[in-house]
């Protein structure tokens, strides 16, 4: 018998292995491919993100300039640049009317100018306090002497605090002699006390701040009838270089005072007016 003649692969056979083999090979070849491929650097051009920080606008001599012109002036800055003057009737009534002007009728207004007579000379810088009192009360031996109602004084000075009203106290000696001082303030005084001296003893003068003064008429005990001078230590400076009255809430009990009687006794030219 004859051997059967081995049969070659047919085309479809060898192409069908060749797809096998290229499965198996090729898939590896592919793997080598993808991991070995170099990976593709950066370019330059490509931005990285980066952190934002918020400068501040740095200030320009114009701005700088703009802000001092905004500030107010300081009651330094314009004593450095001119002397200081005494004060003037003129200064009082002024205040007087800024004060008034946002609540009261231009008739409200005119009943509480005072009257020119009820002034008596301005300090003009250049009196101690007992020099001062000495002229514009060259009778006051004679006042003092016939001077016997209890619950008043015939002298009020008032200052802006109370170690400044012991100050005036110390260097009034030269005019005060035998007149009987009183201190009224609040520091270490209660007003029942100072109310029960006022109605046991003769006072002639009385220095004190604004707010106690305002509180003892309150309650009735000083009577502003038999007040013949009324002073005002206008022209002293604190530490701050303020004037009594460049303190908003003494000016505000100052002007209470004089709406409790003393604008009416001015008008009735029993009461005179004094800025020391």
């Amino acid at each position: 018998m004859r051997r059967p003649k081995s049969q070659k692969p047919s085309a479809q056979s060898r192409q069908v292995e060749a797809e096998a083999s290229d499965g198996e090979g090729g898939g590896d070849t592919a793997m080598t491919q993808q991991e070995t491929a170099p990976v593709p650097a950066l370019s330059k051009k490509t931005k990285q993100p980066k952190e934002c920080f918020l400068i501040q606008p740095k200030e320009t001599n114009e701005d700088a300039t703009k802000t001092r012109k905004r500030k107010k002036k300081k009651i330094t800055d314009v004593l450095a640049k001119s002397e200081p003057k005494p004060g003037t009737p003129e200064d009082l009534q002024k205040l007087m009317k800024d004060y008034y002007s946002s609540n009261r009728s231009v008739i409200e207004l005119e009943e509480l100018t005072l009257p020119d007579l009820c002034f008596l000379k301005a300090n003009d810088l250049t009196h101690s306090l007992s020099s001062y009192l000495k002229e514009i009360c060259p009778k006051w031996v004679k006042l003092r002497k016939n001077h016997s109602e209890k619950k008043s004084v015939l002298m009020l000075i008032i200052c802006g605090s109370a170690i400044r009203a012991l100050e005036l106290i110390r260097s009034m000696t030269a005019f005060k002699g035998d007149s009987k001082v009183m201190k009224l303030f609040a520091k270490h005084i209660k007003v029942q006390e100072q109310v029960k001296l006022l109605e046991k003893r003769v006072v002639h003068l009385g220095v004190g701040t604004p707010g106690r003064i305002k509180e003892l008429i309150k309650q009735g005990g000083l009577n502003l009838n038999p007040l013949k001078f009324l002073v005002f230590d206008w022209n002293w400076r604190d530490q701050k270089l303020r004037r009594m009255m460049d303190i908003p809430e003494i000016r505000k009990e100052v002007f209470e005072i004089l709406e409790m009687g003393v604008l009416s006794l001015c008008k009735s030219e029993s009461l005179k007016l004094g800025l020391f």
